[in-house]
């Protein structure tokens, strides 16, 4: 298997869009929506990284980047997700490589930090991070408590976290 990780093309959104909703399809945690979430990020210039992993010619994972609002009007930090692979490629270390890509370039961008919304069971290997419990988020659904995965990046302001004890995340308001 020889993954290479890019930068989405306009030739690709058809392939992302299939990808998402297959890999989220029959999922407990899916809403049924993350192919749409991708677009409208995408339609409203809201998708920040839109990353591809590439086996041969064939697209088998995607992960997306949007700007998120924290409730103590810290900048400069993103949503990871959502994160998509084909089910029959999932358990082989594509959606964690796409994990580390998109992570290295909020670095290269110097950004604060990321935060995701997912099971934390799932997310933390690959993204060195803990479960957020005091972290919430506002959107249209419920979102459990200890939803909220984050990472704060070396060249961010952990500033942020000292003597704080709970942050909301509004997770874009255009899609949910």
């Amino acid at each position: 298997m020889n993954i290479l990780v890019r930068d989405e093309q306009p030739a690709d959104i058809v392939s992302i869009t299939r990808l998402t909703e297959t890999a989220f399809r029959d999922r407990p945690y899916a809403s049924g929506t993350e192919q749409v979430i991708v677009n409208a990020l995408r339609h409203h210039g809201q998708l920040t990284i839109s990353l591809v992993a590439v086996d041969g010619e064939e697209i088998v994972g995607h992960v997306a980047v949007s700007p998120v609002t924290i409730s103590s009007g810290a900048t400069g930090w993103y949503g990871l997700g959502p994160i998509s692979v084909w089910p029959e490629r999932q358990r082989q270390g594509i959606g964690s490589t796409l994990v580390r890509a998109a992570l290295a370039e909020l670095r290269r961008r110097e950004t604060r930090g990321c935060v995701l919304l997912g099971d934390p069971g799932y997310y933390p290997p690959a993204s060195a991070s803990r479960p957020s419990p005091a972290w919430s988020c506002r959107a249209s659904r419920p979102c459990p408590p200890g939803c909220i995965v984050r990472r704060h990046l070396p060249r961010g302001n952990r500033a942020l976290s000292r003597g704080v004890r709970r942050h909301i995340v509004r997770i874009c308001t255009v899609c949910f």
